[in-house]
């Protein structure tokens, strides 16, 4: 697709990867474009994003392994890693191929919303049913479902940044995503601890709020039409195909994959477990377990906040994202470091503390880096957004079935942490040769 400034002497006409930004609507046979950004967009996504990974956190963290262990708690954790494992596989190219479609969708209005509508209502709906379900099978085909969905949903939402701001405002919308997301996990699991005795009133609520919050965004977010926007001739040969990104030729692009995925790994490795260590490792109660959760992500809420709002300023203002990658592997290594050495609460709201801060930094310009490194140019942002998010997708998955091989072959608990370490080591390492960004 050729990437075409906006109608000339349109003074807000800016070239984004996907498209041109322009206050005039697109007359019929133009490339796509994007309005820009107004002054709701912004708290748009940052709502957005709040919503969708407190929906993540609450799931992910309280109701889902409390529903697990209450149909077997001997075989919780293995059970655990088969639900995730199992929609890790089906959800595993969701946001690319979503994103793809979005990249060229044709309608009054405009490429992300149908799918970010559609994503909404699909995993809502299902969410209302998932907490009277008593069958692991059944409880699988339900969140595979759930899972899918909101990837559809997250995917065109990341790509509102290169659709709807320059490069050198990205660091703030990240920023914005950034914030939703940590504050939303936060909030999340709040809700969810308060809905651990109830888990269908906790999973109905997140799923009406999912569809209420997204309905809302596209309708004060408004694109313009893309309904009769020129786009390249469609050829599945060519729409399979742009699902391999060679790394010899986008090296940068490579770099950034392997550093997303480690990072995310080596953190939810550890959080993805996070109610059953404080179990099993710190031997907290397991009726006292929901609330010691709700301590950890109090504890890390509101350093996690200043780091993420400072850091993405920071990175617009001097032009670099790399060394801010830099520093939050360091902070996590100090983290994930201290219930080694203190195996208590202590030792946990420590970790919670310092994982906050680097996860964080980390959060906040890693958004704007993924936007600079897309092969050519961005102008299949959608897509090339959504394979890259496969690289939080995939870790996030696996982190279950991972852990529950950590801890039943390599020694246990402690062995996570270790693992997290190295895991956000090598992320930082390899950063190093990505050479299109400082």
């Amino acid at each position: 697709m050729s990437i075409q400034p906006a109608a000339s002497g349109d003074p807000a006409a800016l070239i984004a990867p996907t498209g041109a930004i322009s206050s005039d609507a697109p007359v019929a046979g133009e490339p796509p474009q994007s309005p820009p950004p107004t002054r709701a967009l912004l708290p748009g996504i940052l709502v957005t994003a709040l919503t969708l990974f407190a929906t993540y956190g609450g799931l992910i963290a309280i109701l889902l392994p409390t529903q697990i262990a209450l149909l077997d708690e001997e075989n919780k954790v293995a059970n655990l890693a088969i639900v995730t494992t199992v929609s890790f596989v089906f959800t595993l190219f969701a946001q690319p191929i979503v994103g793809a479609f979005s990249d060229r969708t044709r309608s009054r209005f405009g490429r992300r919303t149908p799918w970010m509508v559609g994503g909404a209502l699909i995993g809502g709906i299902f969410l209302l049913g998932l907490g009277s379900l008593t069958s692991l099978l059944w409880i699988t085909v339900f969140w595979v479902i759930i899972q899918v969905a909101l990837n559809g949903l997250q995917g065109p939402l990341t790509a509102l940044t290169p659709d709807r701001f320059p490069r050198e405002k990205r660091g703030v919308a990240s920023a914005m995503f950034g914030i939703g997301t940590q504050v939303g996990m936060t909030l999340g699991i709040m809700v969810a601890s308060i809905f651990a005795a109830n888990i269908g009133i906790g999973y109905s609520a997140f799923g009406i709020a999912v569809i209420v919050v997204t309905l809302l965004f596209v309708i004060v977010n408004r694109d313009w039409s893309s309904k009769e926007a020129v786009v390249p001739a469609w050829s599945w040969r060519q729409f399979f195909a742009g699902f391999w990104i060679d790394p010899r030729k986008n090296p940068d692009f490579a770099w950034a994959f392997a550093a997303r995925f480690l990072l995310v790994l080596g953190y939810f490795v550890v959080t993805a477990f996070q109610l059953y260590i404080l179990t099993d490792y710190i031997r907290i109660p397991v009726a006292e377990a929901p609330g010691a959760v709700l301590t950890l992500t109090l504890a890390a809420f509101v350093p996690t906040l200043i780091a993420i709002g400072l850091s993405g300023w920071w990175s617009d203002r001097i032009g670099k994202r790399k060394v801010f990658i830099y520093a939050a592997s360091a902070i996590m290594v100090l983290g994930l470091l201290a219930p080694v050495i203190m195996p208590n609460m202590t030792g946990m709201i420590v970790m919670s503390i310092i994982n906050g801060v680097g996860f964080g930094v980390y959060m906040s310009v890693d958004a704007a880096l993924m936007t600079e490194v897309l092969p050519g140019g961005g102008a299949g942002a959608g897509k090339d957004l959504g394979i890259l998010n496969i690289a939080t997708n995939i870790p996030q998955a696996l982190s279950p079935a991972i852990a529950g091989v950590i801890i039943g072959v390599f020694g246990g608990y402690p062995m996570l942490f270790v693992f997290g370490i190295v895991a956000v080591v090598a992320a930082a390492l390899v950063l190093i040769p990505i050479k299109s960004v400082r």
